[in-house]
């Protein structure tokens, strides 16, 4: 007689990748409902790491990920260059923002130039809370700082405040002071702690926010899932997903725009 737990079918592995990503896909919920579409479509479950993009890429040059989707191109085309990814693939955008107080002190609402905005909130010194965490944000800020000729960095701690932490918790900070900072759209229209904070600033072509996604090379890191990782890749690049990305709404408002077919 053979026993049930022999007869018994040995269980199933469950298939799954590693993405490591930013904090700003995740917190605007894109994850939640893209993610279950292409599980149900390939029976391959995400596992998502969210952290912000300087981080996301020491994890994946360790190779503790599978595939690596950021929002900072020169960093993504480094790190391809370097060997540590096959390749960079476009996957959609949207834009950052200046949010503020009501009030606007720094008088900067109406400014085409986010450029112009920063400087003048250095020059009237109204507080700005940068998110201080080597993310995809936080290095679109200090670019647009180094267009200012401002070295905010040395009024850390007087009006320029560092938070060091991820978009939302930012966001919370300058909703407590109030202050000015830098977001994500995607995150701010989520963002229900607003306060006294209001948009102040958008549509300078310096704020798109292009996202990448990379295949983490197989040939430095043996054991990444190469095959599994292609296939998610090739799923929000095409149709499929590019479809969802589009459909994704917060509030009604579309917080991401598809872009693979840009070459």
């Amino acid at each position: 007689v053979v026993s049930a737990a022999l007869s018994a079918p040995a269980p199933v592995a469950e298939k799954f990748i590693t993405l490591v990503g930013t904090t700003s896909t995740d917190n605007s919920g894109l994850y939640d409902e893209i993610l279950p579409l292409f599980t149900a479509k390939t029976e391959i479950r995400v596992r998502v790491v969210s952290v912000g993009t300087g981080r996301a890429i020491n994890i994946a040059k360790n190779g503790d990920a599978d595939v690596l989707l950021v929002h900072h191109q020169a960093s993504e085309e480094k790190f391809v260059a370097e060997g540590y990814g096959v390749k960079r693939y476009d996957v959609m955008y949207n834009d950052f923002i200046i949010v503020g107080p009501e009030n606007d002190p720094a008088n900067i609402l109406g400014l085409k130039s986010v450029v112009d905005g920063l400087a003048q909130i250095a020059a009237t010194k109204n507080f700005f809370v940068s998110r201080g965490d080597d993310s995809g944000t936080h290095k679109k800020e200090l670019a647009i700082w180094r267009m200012t000729g401002i070295d905010a960095a040395k009024s850390s701690g007087q009006w320029y405040r560092e938070a060091g932490a991820g978009m939302g918790a930012t966001l919370n900070t300058a909703s407590a002071m109030p202050a000015y900072t830098l977001s994500d759209r995607g995150t701010w229209l989520k963002f229900k702690n607003r306060g006294v904070l209001r948009l102040l600033a958008e549509n300078d072509p310096l704020l798109v926010n292009s996202y990448g996604v990379i295949l983490i090379n197989p040939a430095r890191h043996p054991y990444v899932k190469a095959k599994m990782g292609q296939a998610f890749i090739d799923w929000i690049t095409g149709a499929e997903g590019q479809t969802a990305i589009a459909a994704f709404r917060i509030k009604g408002s579309q917080a991401f725009f598809p872009n693979a077919w840009k070459k």
